[in-house]
């Protein structure tokens, strides 16, 4: 459990190292959905005055859905669309990897302070986006960061449209 707790901890602290492990360890898939399970959760109850018990169940189904087809898309698009010359990987290295960007997303439990929500939402989705582009760059094996950063971008559009049709028509 502290080995957990302090993979989790790294990858907020957006350290490069653990997103190299994590991308070369099969084993730390559970774990890299565990992240994204806790860090919905967190969201849902940091947003519980507007959503309830409701909004914690249906936040994290929606950001577990979000997840895979973020990681998918993002694979599709950095290893077919956009790859580097030395570009290498796989569907589960970019489960693992985002999974674990998705560590900042603990701060959104303090969206239950009142007054504080949107701010820490903002902070929260800045920071978590700034891990996705780091898990991307090193999942990916590419040299330049701005390449990670479209391929986000690209992937994270893409995908809300999805997840927002998705929730549109349920």
């Amino acid at each position: 459990m502290l080995l957990f707790i302090n993979r989790m901890i790294r990858a907020a602290k957006l350290d490069i190292n653990l997103y190299e492990e994590v991308e070369a360890d099969a084993s730390l898939t559970g774990q890299a959905m565990g992240v994204v399970i806790l860090s919905s959760i967190a969201a849902g109850i940091g947003a519980m005055s507007k959503g309830g018990l409701a909004g914690i169940i249906w936040g994290t189904v929606f950001a577990l859905a979000g997840w895979y087809v973020w990681a998918y898309l993002t694979y599709l698009i950095g290893t077919k669309l956009l790859p580097e010359p030395q570009t290498s990987s796989n569907t589960a290295e970019l489960l693992r990897t985002t999974g674990f960007s998705s560590s900042p997303g603990f701060i959104r439990i303090l969206g239950i302070i009142p007054g504080v929500t949107g701010f820490v939402y903002l902070a929260s989705l800045l920071w978590m986006l700034v891990a996705m582009v780091i898990a991307v760059r090193q999942a990916l094996d590419y040299t330049s960061t701005l390449r990670a950063i479209g391929v986000c971008l690209i992937g994270w559009i893409v995908q809300a449209v999805l997840i927002g049709l998705l929730y549109w028509f349920s």
